[in-house]
């Protein structure tokens, strides 16, 4: 270290004349403080982490596109029939609209901003019935997320902290699992628990999604645990007398969140993703309910004749998916310590 830092006019030494070596860098700031007289406030973690995600601007982008989404979802469908009185299930009663009408075209054919993506071949408003699909998909999606956390969470946690055989009999589960076809077994499951109301089936949609989506998350919480497992602070809790489940789920888990909160992000649009192909299939959401997929797959019947009632429904799930993607890629890179430049 310098031992005769230069003054300003004031009298205070400027801390870019402050030379701080190798063995002296972890109390640089503290240094700087104590020959500067100004102090320097700290910063956290996830102070950091935010401030890196800012400066993504895909990660932003995506942000903002996924809160005007959900907001749209949960406030659309009511602001349009309030405004309107067009419901994403309402049919018209006059024979005369009982068909597809274009964007921005109304029955005579001229202008008109009614039906802002047209009307589908029952004369239902796209605008309602897309708003109100994304309801449902978003749902599905986090409420499966949810479950595969849980899942996902607590078998790494256990498996990775407990180790020997009972590590090995479990990850060897997981590549059991892992061998089937993801689809195959979310068909499965559908087909041996039958629902008989639609609240039901979508019950029986969140399980059966859930619980295929969480082997991955075991992989990573496993890994993280075992490289914290042997850490001082588990230790000294152990020595202490502290339960093993505190141990995992009280201070193992929580600092493995960086990952886990990461991998959720971008479990969502794989769900998403995956409830849309079982809705186009026949096997998702279920009438009277709508929801991107089912959307998706009764506008590919009439794809030829009325192109807009696939476009809107696939373009809308298309950037929900692709913001998605670039938050949980922003996350990413704003959680890894090694991506720090600033």
């Amino acid at each position: 270290m310098e031992q005769n830092p230069q003054k300003d006019d004031r009298g205070q030494i400027d801390s870019a004349d402050l030379h701080i070596g190798p063995e002296y860098a972890v109390a640089e700031r503290d240094v700087a403080e104590l020959l500067t007289g100004r102090v320097v406030s700290g910063s956290s973690l996830w102070r950091d982490a935010w401030r890196r995600l800012l400066k993504n601007k895909l990660a932003v982008f995506g942000m903002v596109v996924v809160i005007l989404v959900v907001l749209g979802s949960l406030i659309g469908p009511t602001v349009i029939q309030r405004t309107t009185g067009y419901a994403y299930d309402a049919i018209p009663k006059d024979a005369s609209l009982l068909k597809s009408f274009p964007p921005f075209r109304g029955p005579d054919g001229r202008f008109s901003f009614a039906h802002p993506m047209g009307t589908d071949s029952a004369g239902r408003d796209i605008l309602a019935r897309v708003l109100s699909g994304g309801q449902i998909s978003l749902m599905v999606a986090l409420i499966a997320t949810l479950v595969s956390l849980i899942i996902g969470v607590s078998y790494g946690a256990i498996a990775g902290y407990a180790g020997g055989r009972l590590d090995e009999l479990m990850m060897r589960i997981v590549d059991v699992l892992y061998s089937l076809p993801y689809v195959i077994i979310v068909i499965v499951l559908l087909a041996l628990l039958p629902a008989k109301t639609p609240t039901a089936q979508l019950a029986q949609l969140f399980f059966a999604l859930g619980a295929v989506s969480w082997l991955t998350m075991a992989r990573i919480v496993r890994g993280q645990i075992m490289s914290l497992k042997n850490q001082e602070f588990v230790l000294a809790a152990r020595a202490t007398g502290v339960s093993t489940p505190k141990i995992i789920f009280r201070h193992l888990v929580p600092n493995a969140l960086g990952p886990v909160i990461v991998y959720a992000t971008l479990t969502i649009p794989t769900v998403m993703l995956s409830e849309a192909f079982l809705s186009f299939l026949g096997l998702g959401v279920r009438s009277p309910r709508v929801s991107w997929g089912s959307l998706a797959a009764e506008g590919a019947q009439n794809l030829a004749v009325y192109p807009w009632q696939l476009i809107f429904p696939g373009l809308t799930m298309a950037l929900m998916l692709f913001s998605l993607n670039f938050v949980g890629d922003g996350l990413r890179d704003a959680l890894d310590p090694q991506a720090r430049r600033d």
